[in-house]
């Protein structure tokens, strides 16, 4: 950005602030963004808020048009980045305050599969939307999928993968889940590029993310379920 266009982010009003860090995440405009943050929270805004308004807001119009087509994954990927540069910030001030979380997220792609791309784009959506998300990282065998889910107690697991050879694997990990009697304590959600809603079914999934806007999407809904059915046991 050339400095005659520079736009004197601290001469907007908070209003007009988080409208212009909509159009800045959408443009995947870091340091924009670290600064609309610092802004903000010299402002007197709370930790939250500003997450939840200025960069989750963004990052769901990003979503919007990702889906529809009208934004692509390098362009998403800058977003998200954006995103994330906004979050360091913010991440240690939220842990301070015991600011509300969606949920939490393990998230990793199958053994014998190193793509990452989709995974890294769902991990950064997820988090744009107020998750905690512990990527495990590429070519997972089922034992890393237990230790983490042992250590972070998710809500979700997620498993990824883009090749047919990789995608039963997720098969291998559900079962072993079945077999230690601790599949029914978390939402399982599948993903990657050769997968479809049928296959997620036959593997006992809980959910195949077309996309990451679409993942997002879904995992607020599951939990959302999950939190009703507790309350209704509970209750």
């Amino acid at each position: 950005m050339s400095q005659e266009d520079d736009l004197d982010l601290r001469s907007l009003s908070d209003e007009e602030l988080v409208e212009q860090m909509h159009d800045d995440l959408y443009d995947g405009l870091k340091d924009e963004i670290v600064e609309g943050v610092e802004i903000l929270l010299e402002r007197g805004w709370t930790p939250y808020a500003v997450l939840t308004e200025a960069l989750v807001e963004g990052m769901r119009i990003v979503g919007v048009d990702f889906r529809d087509g009208i934004l692509f994954v390098p362009e998403v990927l800058m977003s998200a980045n954006a995103m994330k540069a906004g979050m360091g910030l913010l991440r240690p001030l939220l842990a301070e305050t015991g600011a509300p979380k969606v949920g939490k997220m393990v998230i990793g792609t199958v053994k014998g599969d190193i793509h990452d791309i989709g995974k890294n784009l769902v991990s950064m959506m997820m988090e744009g939307a107020g998750f905690e998300v512990i990527d495990i990282g590429i070519n997972n065998p089922v034992e890393n999928y237990l230790a983490a889910i042992e250590e972070h107690k998710p809500d979700i697991l997620g498993m990824s993968a883009l090749l047919t050879t990789t995608m039963p694997y997720m098969k291998v990990v559900i079962d072993t889940m079945i077999e230690k009697g601790i599949r029914d304590d978390y939402i399982v959600m599948v993903g990657g590029a050769p997968l479809n809603e049928e296959f997620s079914q036959a593997i006992g999934a809980d959910a195949y993310g077309r996309d990451a806007a679409v993942t997002v999407e879904l995992a607020k809904d599951l939990i959302a379920r999950k939190h009703n059915q507790l309350a209704a046991r509970a209750g």
